[in-house]
């Protein structure tokens, strides 16, 4: 990856920039390069807040509101998917928010015309921005995916994949996953890549709205943590397990972002 930043950091690419939006809570904007044979564009939406306030993660937690962004009809492009760094929780009284308290980058995949051809992308973004209250900061943006520019857009891209959380790996993973019998948590083995650290963060997410930030330690190992981990609604048969529902554990000033399977 360092070889790729540092490549990309040199060489011209296509690329578009849109201007910024602002509101009173902070600017945003977005950046897209040009695509490539099949039509794959990488992108990042920038979210700017002033200081004081946030904007939130794909799951806000207590209050707030995730980041949305859609494609006007008529554009001929599409979504693939948004990317989010790990987030912060952030705790105001009795209110517990996931999101980001300073300048954060999200990726974005889209599909579109094939590379050469272009096109105008014209979106439609929905962020949740808050300090005392939240409120909501939408913006247009319309720019053409084309012209040549020094490769900072690039790179800048590239470094924001370096910001997600990892895939699970041998040594850092949930090694099982189920429902209590009691129905009122579930119970996740994690295999962590060193003793479990004071630090240890673990959050689980299903459909919107249902989440868990608060767990209970069974068993410790060198390695591995037992986890007990209330939700006010667990898994049921019909849910889309493995899609729906995910683990983010944080650790050691490392994380790992893994689809739960449950037992």
């Amino acid at each position: 990856m360092a070889a790729l930043l540092a490549a990309l950091a040199h060489a011209p690419t296509h690329a578009a920039e849109s201007e910024w939006a602002h509101n009173e809570g902070g600017r945003m904007r977005l950046v897209v390069t040009a695509g490539d044979r099949d039509g794959a564009y990488q992108g990042v939406l920038q979210i700017e807040p002033k200081r004081g306030w946030i904007t939130y993660w794909r799951e806000p937690g207590d209050s707030g509101i995730p980041p949305e962004v859609s494609i006007k009809p008529g554009s001929p492009f599409t979504i693939a998917g948004i990317d989010f760094p790990v987030p912060k929780r952030i705790d105001n009284g009795p209110v517990r928010d996931l999101g980001y308290d300073a300048p954060v980058t999200l990726p974005l995949t889209l599909q579109g015309p094939p590379h050469g051809e272009g096109g105008r992308l014209e979106a439609h973004v929905f962020i949740g921005i808050c300090e005392n209250i939240c409120i909501p900061f939408t913006a247009d943006f319309a720019l053409d995916v084309s012209g040549d520019v020094e490769g900072e857009d690039a790179l800048m891209i590239a470094s924001a994949r370096t910001r997600l959380p990892e895939k699970p790996s041998p040594a850092f993973r949930v090694a099982k996953a189920g429902r209590l019998a009691d129905g009122k948590a579930l119970s996740v083995d994690l295999v962590l890549p060193a003793a479990p650290a004071d630090d240890l963060q673990v959050f689980v997410t299903g459909p919107t709205g249902d989440f868990a930030m608060e767990y209970r330690t069974l068993k410790t190992e060198p390695n591995g943590a037992s986890l007990e981990i209330p939700l006010a609604r667990l898994p049921e048969a019909g849910d889309p397990e493995g899609k729906t529902w995910r683990l983010l554990a944080i650790s050691g000033g490392r994380a790992m972002e893994t689809p739960l399977a449950f037992d």
